[in-house]
């Protein structure tokens, strides 16, 4: 999961901070923390990941972190199973609404949310120096 993550988001790096980054792109340790965490999802092709998403319920409320499918398998419909899945076990748990959050550099990421139901809540906070831009949709 760590190095589909890290290879997914390697060509954003010079648009991000050196902390948000870091943030995006979770060490071995920080992803067993998130699995322990989190609901986490990963697509495997003979062994090997190629997509993963996270996320966490709070009553009627969910949030997705760490959506990343390898480039290789962008296009493959790969993006949109993980999202689907996640969000039936987010719909499964009694969650009505979703959330994410995401940086204006990935435009295709954004394009890709937008095209499945997610629109921008006007919620803008600080991402380690740069804007992290709130959507959400309801479930």
């Amino acid at each position: 999961m760590a190095t589909c993550l890290l290879t997914a988001f390697t060509p954003y790096r010079s648009a991000y901070t050196r902390g948000a980054f870091a943030d995006t792109v979770p060490t071995v340790d920080q992803v067993r923390l998130r699995i322990q965490q989190m609901h986490v999802l990963v697509a495997t092709v003979g062994g090997e990941v190629v997509g993963t998403i996270s996320a966490s319920s709070h009553g009627e409320q969910g949030h997705l972190r760490g959506m990343a499918v390898l480039p290789e398998w962008r296009g493959t419909g790969t993006a949109l199973m993980l999202l689907a899945a996640i969000e039936d076990w987010l719909r499964i748990r009694g969650c009505q609404q979703v959330t994410l959050d995401t940086t204006e550099p990935l435009k295709p990421a954004i394009a890709f949310y937008e095209k499945n139901g997610y629109r921008r809540s006007g919620h803008i906070s600080d991402f380690f120096g740069m804007p992290l831009i709130e959507y959400f949709k309801k479930l």
